[in-house]
């Protein structure tokens, strides 16, 4: 992996966790997604313009990734209204790369390593830890454990989808503004018929979100979707699970939320097994 890969992956990472703490921060979740993914427009609609035509044969998987990644913002808000960004962050991230390695083991049938078998017991442990950690106000927080677990198996499964339609589509960016040009568009149905205004929220003092937000959920996936072409996935994957370490961070130094020793040592647990699973090939 050069410097330059390095790099583009780390700041990845870091946008992608910049960007959903934009959306812990705001007061109404819905809204605040809502511009994080009306935000992609404004990139997407060039990225087409310049990019070629996808091919025929990833547009199933086009139309799939649209509803996963919907489903997926669906969670993650829901997450971010009962859950702090250093217990909802880290086991929807974590997550991820648990469920792809069961479902590749027990429903695909490929053989899992010895290795992979110890990264997902110690993945496994980070997330039954992350999910008895407490909120800010000190009580229990079951349920934002369970959608940021949900959330994950969304992660998990447009993850795999984008993967194969973006080698089918015979171009990665072109699929991928596709591929947000169609989640705009699903986004702003839904927020059409939502109560509450949300799009006038969002057209008044919550487009800085969108603008900030969306470009940066916009180049991060961009930038990892690049450095698939210029490095080994495993090993992209791998660098790009340091977004926990940076969420933890932000929401511990411009959050305010709490740190206590089982919430760090269960996010560092979780991160060594997502980092152990990446190269156990």
């Amino acid at each position: 992996m050069s410097a330059m890969v390095f790099v583009a992956v780390l700041l990845a990472a870091l946008l992608h966790a910049g960007w959903n703490s934009l959306v812990k921060s705001g007061l109404d979740k819905r809204v605040s997604m809502g511009a994080v993914v009306l935000g992609h427009a404004p990139f997407a609609l060039p990225l087409i313009v310049f990019s070629p035509l996808p091919q025929l044969e990833s547009l199933p998987y086009l139309g799939a990734g649209i509803l996963l990644h919907f489903g997926y913002q669906l969670f993650l808000m829901q997450s971010y209204r009962l859950g702090d960004l250093t217990q909802v962050y880290p086991l929807a991230r974590g997550s991820a790369p648990l469920i792809v390695a069961l479902f590749s083991a027990f429903v695909l049938g490929v053989p899992m390593l010895k290795l992979e078998a110890l990264a997902v017991l110690i993945i496994a442990a980070g997330i039954i830890s992350l999910a008895l950690v407490r909120r800010t106000d000190g009580q229990s927080n079951p349920n934002a454990a369970w959608l940021a677990l949900v959330t994950g198996g969304f992660i998990a499964a447009y993850s795999l989808v984008d993967g194969l339609g973006a080698r089918l589509a015979g171009t990665a960016l072109g699929f991928y503004a596709w591929l947000s040009l169609g989640n705009v568009v699903l986004m702003l149905a839904y927020l059409w018929h939502a109560p509450g205004g949300a799009l006038r929220q969002i057209a008044g003092p919550a487009w800085r979100i969108g603008l900030f937000g969306g470009g940066a959920s916009f180049a991060a996936y961009a930038l990892v979707i690049w450095s698939f072409t210029q490095a080994p996935i495993a090993l992209v994957t791998a660098l790009r699970e340091t977004s926990i370490v940076f969420a933890l961070l932000i929401g511990v130094f411009v959050m305010k939320e709490p740190l206590d020793l089982r919430k760090l040592l269960a996010t560092m647990t979780t991160l060594l097994g997502a980092a152990l699973l990446r190269f156990a090939r």
